[in-house]
């Protein structure tokens, strides 16, 4: 029996094709730039991508991770919404699709998929990535400035990722008050850095002002209870290098990590966590130290040790960013 591709397989290999072409000089100069464009801190007034070249730089580049990034929360959010599967998906400033990948992987099936960005050149390329996966060949890629001045029809779900950092302050808080307004589930994700965490923390109160509730990373609504400046909340998720994944990136290693801030919610019902793992645990003889946001708005440590039984080998199999404890115990 044939076992299918996973969608981050096949992700990887339709880069592959797609970008084989591209000098490798040209690619490596294209990611230096897009480094230093995503890496800084001036919001920018005109498309980062301006061809086809940074269309593919970007899509080897950041691609494989955005996707895993994106993936891993809406994993967390399908949990604390079991039975929910949007119908209409709406991906700003979405690029080379990356996020619609993700959307594929956690709900399988046919669904209206729409596609925003102001780069043309990333929306023909995600276009002709998109071919490669049946529940996105129908997809619409509308070329739109993602500002104040966006408007949005209803829809199911609405994911922005990695997107606000490119945004004035007045159009972060515009962008979040459109898609609030216009869909039942909204999913924010941005680099797991204190900056990143502090823009996903202004989105999330004015998600919960709109009305919505917090499904995921957090075990409650109320304030965060992590002072930015202090401190911040991020996750990390593995990413699987292809051979070129490391040639654009000058990597030696397999995989890298990529580290994310997001939250997701949404006007469903939900069930949230109990609470949520957020450190990489701490394996030590005979214990576990978990780093836990309750949902009594504390942020707690808890110590597993082999008198526990049966929830010591859970701790010691729990990864950064699990709910705690796991439903069956």
């Amino acid at each position: 029996m044939t076992v299918p591709a996973l969608p981050s397989d096949t992700l990887r290999t339709t880069l592959a094709g797609l970008l084989d072409g591209l000098p490798p000089k040209q690619a490596a100069q294209a990611v230096e730039r897009l480094i230093a464009n995503y890496r800084g801190a001036t919001p920018t007034d005109t498309p980062i991508l301006r061809d086809r070249a940074d269309a593919a730089a970007y899509a080897a580049y950041r691609m494989p991770a955005t996707f895993e990034a994106v993936h891993a929360a809406l994993e967390a959010f399908a949990e604390a919404t079991p039975g929910w599967t949007p119908a209409g998906h709406i991906d700003v400033g979405g690029g080379t699709g990356a996020a619609t990948w993700a959307v594929a992987a956690t709900w399988p099936g046919d669904r209206a998929v729409t596609v925003l960005d102001w780069a043309e050149p990333a929306l023909a390329l995600g276009r002709e990535i998109a071919a490669a996966h049946p529940a996105l060949r129908d997809a619409r890629w509308e070329r739109a400035r993602i500002g104040s001045d966006l408007t949005l029809p209803a829809t199911d779900l609405v994911t922005v990722s990695y997107v606000l950092n490119e945004l004035t302050p007045a159009d972060r808080t515009a962008l979040v008050d459109t898609a609030a307004a216009a869909a039942q589930a909204v999913v924010i994700v941005e680099a797991g850095t204190p900056a990143g965490y502090a823009r996903v923390i202004e989105a999330r109160d004015r998600l919960i002002a709109a009305g919505f509730r917090i499904a995921a990373p957090c075990p409650h609504s109320a304030a965060c209870p992590i002072v930015p400046g202090e401190d911040w909340c991020h996750f990390s998720a593995r990413v699987s290098r292809s051979s070129l994944h490391r040639k654009v990136k000058g990597g030696s290693l397999p995989y890298e990590d990529e580290k994310f801030s997001y939250v997701a919610a949404t006007r469903l019902p939900t069930t949230p966590a109990p609470a949520r793992v957020v450190r990489r645990p701490q394996i030590r003889k005979g214990q576990v130290l978990l780093d836990l946001c309750e949902p009594d708005e504390q942020l707690t440590r808890r110590t597993i040790t082999k008198r526990h039984g049966a929830l010591y080998k859970t701790a010691r199999d729990t990864a950064w960013g699990d709910p705690w404890p796991p439903a069956d115990h």
